[in-house]
């Protein structure tokens, strides 16, 4: 699959709107900023002209998308800009305090809830991840 180099974002040329299909992006005037006639959403021009960003939206990440002169293409946030290094921190830690303490546990029956301490303090994180990036 052959990927299509982004082309600069004009101000003077209309564009079909990424997040429907019958709208259409129109400048507006005196600003580096794009509306769509179907939504009413606003779009900003970042990037030295080669993303637009959504400007409001309940999405917890700002959308982006790059114009391919056919079509936009999702921008995807980086790896540092998600909760996925958070989670893994989060992880990380959990097992390396919890692991230790569990196992040193002197009877069977606090080994049984420190294991499920541990289990459903490594299941939040994943929780935050799937909640972070559903739609």
């Amino acid at each position: 699959m052959q990927t299509q180099k982004p082309n600069k974002i004009e101000f003077n040329t209309d564009y079909p709107c990424p997040c429907r299909r019958r709208g259409r992006l129109t400048p507006i005037t005196l600003t580096e900023a794009f509306g769509c006639t179907r939504c009413q959403q606003i779009f900003v021009v970042e990037d030295s002209g080669y993303v637009i960003e959504q400007l409001s939206t309940t999405y917890p990440y700002k959308r982006s998308w790059r114009w391919t002169g056919h079509q936009w293409n999702v921008v995807h946030p980086g790896l540092g800009d998600s909760y996925l290094p958070l989670a893994l921190g989060i992880l990380l830690v959990l097992l390396s305090i919890w692991l230790p303490v569990a196992l040193h546990s002197p009877s069977g029956a606090h080994i049984i809830l420190w294991a499920i301490v541990a289990l459903v303090l490594a299941i939040l994180p994943a929780l935050m991840v799937w909640l972070a990036y559903r739609r």
